[in-house]
């Protein structure tokens, strides 16, 4: 998948999501606020995300955005050898969610993704 990917992936965990849904939008979480912009991943890459940067961690969630709803601040940028992520720079409008699901971890330790390709 490219930069024309509709839909980006936010793992997050729990508890800055609840301030989110509280305020009515997403500032970050605290990788975020310390790089100064929200961290995405499209479809392709949210397990590998996942694996690196949030192994082992429980009480996370996957938030679907629209990307088409975010503007001129989401910016596709290399990263991870040389590939486009996808980066917001500004708050998330809870306005471009499509959907919130828990991300549990499995038995084998890998944290168990839901359908994202919907």
């Amino acid at each position: 998948m490219a930069a024309t990917d509709s839909v980006v992936f936010k793992i997050t965990p729990a508890a800055p999501w609840a301030l989110a849904e509280a305020a009515g939008r997403f500032e970050g979480a605290p990788v975020d606020l310390a790089d100064g912009y929200i961290h995405f991943s499209t479809a392709d890459q949210v397990v590998e995300t996942a694996a690196k940067h949030f192994a082992g961690q429980a009480d996370l969630l996957l938030v679907a955005v629209d990307a088409t709803l975010l503007g001129e601040g989401l910016r596709w940028e290399p990263s991870r050898g040389g590939a486009l992520f996808p980066h917001l720079y500004g708050p998330l409008p809870l306005t471009a969610v499509r959907w919130v699901k828990p991300l549990p971890l499995g038995a084998d330790g890998a944290h168990a993704f839901p359908d994202v390709s919907a």
